[in-house]
């Protein structure tokens, strides 16, 4: 199975993904670890991203899409995977959409999760990370809101979005994407 999170930083995705992936034996992916991975390589990837995100900004789509599709491309994924952090925008989903549906490998749902604003704001706050000032919390909303709410309408139209109450504890947060889930998987047999 193909699923692809969406929500801002601190939502919780990476959390969630990584129990969603062991719970259904596909690889998680998680672009904000692969570009951080990429950067502490010191791949030319992750140099040319490093620039961005030290600024705060967005890494730029054709960057973020080498470094995901060559992952997508591994045998581990043949089965499916969850995308965490991927697609951003519009432009960013249908080239997933294209090289998904180049090798015959749909995605099947798309999980929104869904956490008020203030409510990000002292998630992210309490990781302590570099990347985390406030800052540059800031800036990731506002680049988040600008760029990707978008897609809430695009996979909607194509009846992919499940939108999930990210806030609760990390096991009602679960059972409600399991739920979800669940109900997309009779209408692929």
């Amino acid at each position: 199975m193909r699923i692809v999170f969406i929500g801002p930083p601190g939502a919780g995705k990476g959390t969630q993904s990584l129990r969603l992936a062991k719970h259904l034996s596909v690889p998680p992916l998680s672009t904000g670890a692969m570009l951080r991975d990429a950067t502490a390589n010191g791949s030319e990837l992750g140099i040319e991203s490093a620039k961005f995100m030290k600024q705060g900004r967005l890494v730029p789509d054709h960057l973020v899409e080498q470094i995901l599709f060559q992952r997508l491309g591994d045998p581990d994924c043949a089965e499916g995977c969850i995308i965490d952090g991927f697609p951003r925008t519009v432009p960013q989903a249908e080239a997933l959409d294209q090289w998904l549906a180049e090798r015959q490998s749909p995605l099947e749902i798309v999980l929104e999760l869904y956490v008020p604003f203030e409510e990000l704001q002292r998630r992210l706050a309490g990781r302590g990370r570099a990347d985390d000032s406030q800052d540059v919390v800031k800036k990731r909303l506002r680049a988040y809101d600008d760029l990707t709410r978008p897609l809430l309408d695009y996979y909607q139209g194509r009846s992919k979005l499940h939108r999930i109450d990210g806030l609760g504890s990390p096991d009602e947060v679960f059972e409600r994407m399991l739920a979800a889930i669940k109900s997309v998987k009779p209408k692929q047999q």
